[in-house]
């Protein structure tokens, strides 16, 4: 079977304390080629660079998600900055929005998205980003920031075809993972068929979001192939069609 490229993960989360290291050395033998672990926090982007320093298949992206954005002021600013630019970060995020939390006042989460998109068009990297219940704001400030003319991806994608429509006509891609496979997911499967299949990410945003046959349990990059499963299924072709696109996709996006 074609390699697996997870384009979105979080090995640095407490979840894999206890088997990080003999997980990822076995992800190879196993089929998945590649991986981008995502920084979420300050912390979790330190984290994320080591893993870039350990493993030769493992790429990162550097950001604060809109939850933690609480913790940024202009000296964390710069290490982010420093963090963004190393050889095996390929991307800044996740960042975004999010109300469904609320764990940061909106105003500082739309600001720290902006000056964070600022940061990624400066350093010449793609973006991935994260909006949850907050549509409206987060295309507003993707447009208003420019960012029709740079790379993106809608991670964890959970809204309508409408808006996946406005984003593919931007020239954006859309992040599907494990939720792919839910039944409720109906919105997510008819997103699914509507999207060329060159532009689409397979993810997993493990440890969670676990397909279907493993859902409510961790996740790792071995059961993307469920999620590829689902979409060749949606798409009518083989999996092996839908690993080598987007095999290419991610190669494409993040520049590797």
């Amino acid at each position: 079977m074609r390699a697996i490229f997870d384009s979105h993960a979080h090995y640095d989360d407490k979840a894999f304390d206890g088997d990080r290291d003999s997980l990822l050395s076995a992800m190879e033998e196993q089929g998945v080629g590649r991986i981008v672990n995502v920084g979420a926090s300050l912390e979790t982007t330190k984290r994320t660079l080591e893993l870039t320093q350990k493993y030769p298949f493992v790429y990162g992206a550097a950001g604060v998600h809109p939850d933690e954005t609480g913790e940024l002021d202009e000296e964390n600013f710069r290490w982010l900055e420093w963090a963004a630019g190393q050889e095996k970060i390929v991307a800044v995020g996740e960042i975004g929005l999010d109300y469904y939390w609320d764990n940061a006042p909106r105003e500082v989460q739309q600001h720290w998205f902006r000056r964070q998109l600022q940061l990624a068009w400066k350093l010449d990297r793609p973006v991935i980003i994260h909006s949850r219940e907050a549509a409206k704001d987060t295309l507003d400030i993707i447009k208003e920031e420019g960012g029709r003319d740079h790379a993106m991806v809608i991670h964890c994608f959970s809204y309508g075809v409408e808006l996946a429509r406005k984003y593919l006509d931007m020239g954006h891609d859309l992040g599907i993972g494990g939720v792919l496979t839910f039944k409720n997911a109906k919105k997510l499967k008819e997103v699914a068929a509507y999207a060329p299949l060159e532009r689409i990410l397979l993810e997993t945003d493990c440890p969670y979001l676990a397909p279907v046959p493993f859902r409510g349990k961790r996740n790792d990059s071995t059961k993307i192939s469920h999620v590829a499963e689902e979409l060749a299924r949606i798409k009518g072709v083989d999996i092996e069609r839908v690993l080598e696109v987007t095999w290419e996709n991610a190669c494409r996006f993040y520049r590797v």
